[in-house]
């Protein structure tokens, strides 16, 4: 009894030391969002400030064209998101319930892809993208992320786990495959459809090289191309950035709180077996 009672004192506590080490940088930003210039760069460090302002957060408007950039990211974040979880779906439901030649080798020419790194692919994708003339357009920065390895696995897992009577159930009354996916499939499959677009949104909206390497008009830049590059075009005041980066995160933050319990459905709904 007592060594369960210690086991769970050291559980806890090393549970806190995370939380504290995920939270602090997060509460470092958000307090340094409301600072000036001199209590963020003095030195040593403080957490807090004698003093707070909004001036951050009307600076950042004035430093660089922020609607502009906050447009660009959404039209690039819901148009990716919306494009790869349609394809993704239908290409997890096809590797998962529909039988032809092939199946399985393209299934792992696609899981395969999942260990490339984007380093040696962005050069041979930047030149045929160039080639098009579609460097510094939204067709540019969405098609060749219209669909990823990644939520073609997830969305299979969840397809090669639901009860296969369900298809054969709805094959008998004369469905066929797509009044199968659509009317049968899809609902069942809500819960992972949330969860990958929450994933789809959260790394297309925080996705800082792949818009930055396609996008060299200013007016192009997403949100995260263009707070990453004010030090080089401007004298880096922190204070601005912090508070961009605050700005930045609030939508994904407010999406995540109102879609979390997707997760927990997701995960459960996973786990059905024939």
């Amino acid at each position: 009894m007592k060594r369960t009672n210690n086991h769970s004192i050291v559980s806890n506590v090393l549970l806190v030391i995370v939380l504290i080490s995920v939270i602090f940088p997060f509460l470092w930003v958000l307090l340094s969002s409301f600072k000036n210039e001199a209590n963020i760069i003095s030195y040593p460090p403080k957490l807090f400030a004698s003093h707070y302002t909004l001036a951050n957060y009307t600076d950042i408007w004035k430093t660089i064209p922020m609607t502009q950039y906050i447009i660009n990211t959404v039209i690039y974040a819901v148009g990716v998101c919306a494009i790869s979880v349609t394809f993704d779906s239908f290409t997890g439901y096809a590797l998962a319930r529909m039988h032809f030649r092939g199946r399985t080798f393209f299934y792992y020419v696609i899981m395969v892809t999942m260990f490339i790194p984007f380093a040696i692919t962005m050069i041979p994708l930047f030149m045929e993208l160039s080639k098009f003339g579609m460097i510094n357009t939204y067709a540019g920065l969405i098609i060749p992320h219209a669909t990823t390895a990644f939520g073609i696995f997830m969305m299979r897992s969840f397809f090669v786990g639901l009860p296969e009577d369900l298809a054969e159930a709805a094959r008998l009354d004369g469905l066929n495959e797509f009044q199968i996916y659509f009317r049968i499939m899809l609902p069942l499959a809500k819960p992972q459809l949330i969860t990958l677009t929450i994933f789809s949104l959260m790394g297309s909206w925080n996705d800082l090289l792949y818009p930055m390497l396609m996008t060299t008009d200013q007016s192009m830049r997403t949100l995260a191309a263009g707070l990453a590059l004010i030090g080089g075009q401007h004298i880096t005041y922190y204070g601005p950035v912090m508070a961009g980066t605050i700005i930045s995160m609030l939508p994904l933050f407010i999406i995540y709180m109102f879609a979390q319990k997707y997760f927990i459905q997701g995960s459960a709904m996973s786990g059905m077996k024939e």
